[in-house]
C-alpha cells in the first residue's frame, strides 16, 4: 500500500468517527428536549447557544483550520434546530392577526431558533404579482388579492413544518381557515390598538388603514374582524408589553401543551 492510500484509508476512518459522533450528538439533542419537556423547561435557551458559540471560539483559537471548523459547526447547529422543529411542530405554524400584532417579527425569531423556513404571505404574493400590495388593490381590487391568499394556502398543504406569516385579513373567508387548519396550528397574535398603531403608524403599505390610520380608526377594524379571528385560532397569544423571546416562549410552550391533550 502506498502512502496516498493509506492517507485515503485513515480519511475514511474520520469519516466513520464522524457520522458516529453526528449520530451520538443527534441522539443527546433528543434526550435534552425530552429532559426539559419532562421538567417543564424552555425550550427556546438563546443564551446556552451563546454559551456554545464562545466554548467553540475559544477551543479553535490559533487554529489554523479554525473558519472551516466553525463553518462546519454552524451546518452542526443548523441541523440541531431542526431536529426540535421536527420533532417539536409535525405541521406548519401559522400565525395570523391584526396588521402589527407582530407576525413577521416572531415568524423571524421562531425561523432563527428553530431553523424553520417562512413563508411570508404578503411578501410572496407581491412578489409573484411583481407589485406591492396597495398597487394590487388598486389595480385590481380586494377580491383578487383575496383569491391569491386562498391559492397560497391551497399549495401549503404539501408542506410541513413551516412558518407561515398571514396577511392581517386572511381569516375573512371561511375556506382559509379551513385550508390553515388542514396541516397547521393556527397562532392569533393579538396587541392593542394603541400598540397597533405606534407600530404601523409610518407605513405606508397599509392599504386597509387608508383614511384611519388612528387608534379610532384601528379599534373599530380590529373589533370588526375579532370574533372570526378568535374563531380561526388555536391559541391565543398577547403580543402587548411583550419582548420577542417571552412571546415565543409562550407560544411554543402554549403549543406543546395543546399537542399532549
Amino acid at each position: 500500500m502506498n502512502d496516498l492510500e493509506l492517507y485515503r484509508e485513515q480519511l475514511a476512518l474520520c469519516d466513520d468517527k464522524i457520522i458516529d459522533a453526528l449520530v451520538e450528538r443527534n441522539s443527546i439533542i433528543e434526550k435534552i428536549m425530552a429532559y426539559k419537556e419532562e421538567y417543564g423547561m424552555s425550550i427556546i435557551q438563546p443564551k446556552q447557544e451563546e454559551k456554545q458559540e464562545r466554548q467553540l471560539e475559544i477551543k479553535l483559537d490559533g487554529n489554523k483550520y479554525s473558519e472551516e471548523i466553525e463553518d462546519v459547526f454552524r451546518r452542526i447547529r443548523r441541523n440541531s434546530k431542526r431536529i426540535q422543529a421536527r420533532k417539536l411542530f409535525d405541521y406548519n405554524i401559522v400565525l395570523i392577526g391584526f396588521m402589527g400584532a407582530g407576525k413577521s417579527t416572531i415568524s423571524d425569531y421562531l425561523s432563527t431558533v428553530f431553523d424553520m423556513e417562512i413563508v411570508e404571505m404578503d411578501q410572496l404574493i407581491a412578489d409573484r404579482e411583481e407589485m406591492s400590495i396597495p398597487d394590487i388593490f388598486a389595480t385590481y381590487g380586494e377580491e383578487y388579492f383575496r383569491n391569491c391568499e386562498t391559492e397560497l394556502l391551497k399549495k401549503m398543504q404539501s408542506r410541513k413544518n413551516v412558518l407561515i406569516s398571514c396577511g392581517g385579513g386572511v381569516v375573512l373567508r371561511e375556506c382559509n381557515v379551513e385550508q390553515m387548519k388542514k396541516n397547521g396550528r393556527v397562532v392569533l397574535l393579538t396587541a392593542s390598538p394603541e400598540e397597533v398603531y405606534e407600530r404601523v403608524k409610518d407605513s405606508d403599505d397599509r392599504p386597509v388603514l387608508a383614511g384611519r390610520k388612528n387608534v379610532k380608526g384601528i379599534a373599530e377594524l380590529m373589533e370588526a374582524r375579532r370574533e372570526k379571528y378568535e374563531a380561526a385560532a388555536d391559541i391565543i397569544v398577547n403580543t402587548d408589553h411583550k419582548t420577542v423571546l417571552q412571546v415565543c416562549e409562550e407560544l411554543v410552550q402554549r403549543l406543546t401543551e395543546m399537542d399532549g391533550e
